[in-house]
């Protein structure tokens, strides 16, 4: 048998189960789509006993194969998500959807009665984003539907609910908590006043150290089970784990999301107003937040060029760097971003991108490709520059995973615009679940 720990990672669509061996390679995969359902308002929202039956259900199966000797266990899913039980440890409400609308008159009661909007954001570390801050959601609960409300007993964010699941222990984490939740408060390290105000934090279980697992039966023996993880937290784990010098963190998609995990300052409003925030770690610490609609805009823009230019749609990928197709006044501005001392507000959006090109200015698809990428790049670096809190001397690496780590010309022009930093792409393959394996502390 092949000793191993066994890792969940709840999305909002896949639901898998994740098997590393102490190389933390990972050697099982499995896994379960699960449909959504109504709420009691009909919206749509986790099918919560599905869910749960395919947890335990997937678990009896793991247990029962003879090929693996699962010898931890962890449990990661996405955030702004609270499963209330009640005094027998029973669900009392659906699985709401952080993407159901905040009534509106609702939150000027909210914002009347505690104070200024982006004071709150400020000392919370959220924008106020209505049922994505998921304390919010408890405050709807409570003052419009008293009678369920009345039923809780205990709220667990949804990756401690996985883990109580398989431990029947409670715990609240940090990383949890400081996912744009509006519950805590990032200077006192505590809930935020208008939580105490209402009378929420008696519904939280107390706080618990990841070094502290849970155990659980595992073939008759006793083996540790994590409390769980919010998933962007625990993709930050494998860095945090291989590096011990101040590095920035540049994960690209669909968005490219600068994390600092080494923030020293308060999140200002005027950092809240272009869409940064902050996170926790594992332990407990601040990791600030700045992101960028770079993936969604390169997207848009090469199709404009596959059909001006008639090429195949993924034709960028063959474009390889050609200093000579960029101009000497573009890498100046590049590399004059990180002398700013601060990143203003630009626009109304400041996570939106603007490209402005005119393909009748470029004779060849790897010309106008190349600008492309110095538009994205130049607007990606403010972002990067407001993560570090103005200041690039403090960090040594700027570490980039996702799908521009693999574009060699964003990669090549993100080196010359820091030219003082080791840029290093990451492998980001499973990051989320692995964090969580990693965490366990298992294997040194």
């Amino acid at each position: 048998m092949v000793p191993c720990i066994a890792v969940f990672d709840i999305g909002k669509t896949n639901k898998k189960i994740l098997l590393f061996d102490q190389n933390y390679q990972i050697i099982k995969e499995a896994q379960k789509h699960c449909n959504e359902i109504t709420d009691d308002d009909g919206e749509p929202c986790e099918n919560l006993t599905a869910l749960t039956n395919w947890l335990r259900s997937i678990w009896q199966e793991i247990e029962a194969d003879q090929n693996f000797d699962v010898q931890a266990v962890n449990f990661t899913t996405y955030g702004a998500s609270l499963v209330h039980l009640n005094k027998v440890g029973e669900p009392v409400t659906p699985l709401y959807n952080y993407l159901k609308a905040f009534p509106q008159d609702l939150e000027e009661q909210f914002y009347n009665t505690y104070g200024d909007k982006l004071q709150i954001a400020a000392e919370t570390s959220s924008p106020p984003l209505g049922m994505l801050n998921s304390g919010l959601q408890l405050y709807w609960l409570k003052h419009r539907k008293p009678q369920l409300f009345e039923q809780i007993a205990h709220t667990l964010h949804l990756p401690q609910y996985v883990s109580y699941i398989f431990t029947g222990e409670m715990a609240t984490d940090y990383t949890s908590l400081g996912c744009h939740t509006a519950l805590w408060d990032f200077q006192k390290k505590d809930y935020h006043a208008w939580v105490y105000a209402e009378g929420l934090d008696k519904l939280f279980p107390p706080v618990r150290e990841h070094s502290e697992p849970f155990s659980i039966s595992f073939r008759g023996k006793k083996i540790p089970a994590g409390i769980g993880l919010h998933d962007s937290s625990s993709a930050l784990i494998p860095y945090l784990k291989q590096y011990h010098e101040p590095f920035l963190l540049l994960s690209t998609g669909t968005w490219g999301i600068t994390l600092n995990p080494f923030a020293q300052q308060p999140l200002t409003v005027n950092e809240l107003q272009q869409d940064c925030l902050q996170y926790l770690t594992y332990n407990g610490n601040p990791v600030k937040a700045s992101r960028k609609f770079i993936g969604n805009a390169h997207e848009e823009q090469v199709k404009i060029l596959a059909e001006h230019y008639q090429t195949p749609a993924d034709y960028f990928k063959t474009v390889k760097y050609d200093e000579q197709l960029i101009k000497e006044e573009e890498y100046q501005e590049l590399a004059q971003v990180q002398n700013q001392k601060e990143v203003s507000v630009k626009d109304h959006v400041a996570t939106a991108v603007k490209i402005d090109m005119d393909l009748a200015l470029y004779g060849t698809y790897e010309a106008a490709y190349h600008h492309l990428v110095v538009q994205l790049l130049r607007q990606q670096l403010e972002s990067i520059l407001l993560a570090a809190e103005n200041d690039m001397s403090k960090f040594n690496i700027l570490l980039v995973d996702g799908g521009f780590s693999r574009n060699p010309i964003f990669m090549t022009l993100l080196g010359k615009a820091f030219p003082d930093l080791r840029i290093k792409a990451g492998k980001s393959a499973q990051g989320t679940a692995l964090g969580a394996a990693l965490v366990m502390d298992l294997w040194k």
